[in-house]
């Protein structure tokens, strides 16, 4: 194995469910990337751009990044780019059912709203730095690695990871903070309306503005046209539906507006890459209730 890759598989289906891997150059992530697990990457060294879903941000170095199931992400850096990147598959961490101990999602994780990209001060990479330490450490313990010494660490990661972001937005760092007031307002009416508005012009005429205006607002505040916006909301809620419950596809697609399963298919597709069944199959069936 490579010194660099620390891999722990489930023994019963020999799938990667946990792992960690320290970078030094932006090889690796010069190809699109679209994992079935969650992705935590903290870089140490280097500047570039990252692009996940359609969107492009900066960055530098002192900065962390999270990925949800199977979102995609590329990075484009110059040469000294360094860092660590924690994987880790809902098999392993289930995000929903240990919800109560770590209210990462929607912070670091499907966050429609906010970049990926968090910027960190020395002292909060090095802390960090300290918990991911400990993580190693225990994968390269002689033997099979404790799961629940890997679950504390990782708990922790997450919690304080959170937290970091979550101060930064008390504190006016995120542009929505920043933005005009119709921001809120959007914000508001596509979590109430995701499931039965899907247009730009149902939400333009909503909020009683243009639909060009209101494009150009979500494109300068949210790095997304207002399409993209509604669709990506419409995806997560697909996302979980399809990890947390049993229903069959054709359930999930009229719960959240279409009366056509296989527009439904062809539209979740087209966002993800991949069948509402295959990211069922890889991701776990039903595996959040129990």
């Amino acid at each position: 194995m490579d010194d660099n890759v620390l891999e722990l598989f489930n023994p019963q289906s020999k799938s990667l469910v946990f792992k960690v891997f320290t970078f030094e150059s932006g090889d690796y992530f010069n190809s699109l990337k679209q994992y079935n697990y969650f992705s935590v990457i903290l870089t140490l060294a280097g500047k570039g751009s990252l692009i996940a879903d359609i969107s492009e941000y900066s960055f530098k170095e002192n900065s962390l990044m999270c990925f949800s199931l199977y979102q995609p992400f590329k990075i484009k850096c110059e040469k000294g780019f360094k860092g660590i990147m924690v994987n880790f598959h809902p098999e392993f961490f289930c995000l929903h059912k240990h919800r109560n101990e770590v209210s990462c999602n929607g912070v670091l994780f499907n966050n429609i709203y906010e970049s990926p990209i968090t910027s960190l001060t020395t002292d909060e990479v090095q802390y960090l730095l300290t918990i991911i330490t400990g993580l190693k450490v225990e994968m390269e313990r002689p033997g099979t690695p404790q799961t629940e010494v890997l679950i504390s660490y990782l708990k922790i990661l997450l919690i304080n990871a959170s937290r970091i972001k979550i101060e930064q937005r008390h504190l006016g760092y995120v542009a929505i903070e920043k933005g005009p007031v119709i921001l809120n307002s959007l914000k508001d009416a596509i979590e109430e309306h995701f499931k039965s508005l899907h247009s730009s012009g149902d939400y333009a005429k909503l909020l009683n503005i243009s639909t060009a205006a209101l494009n150009k607002i979500s494109k300068t505040h949210f790095n997304k046209t207002l399409s993209n916006l509604i669709a990506d909301r419409i995806i997560i809620e697909a996302k979980r539906q399809l990890y947390l419950t049993s229903k069959p596809v054709k359930l999930i697609a009229y719960e959240l507006g279409f009366n056509d399963e296989f527009y439904f298919s062809r539209f979740f597709k087209s966002n993800v890459a991949i069948s509402p069944q295959f990211f069922r199959d890889t991701v776990g069936f039903d595996r959040g209730n129990t």
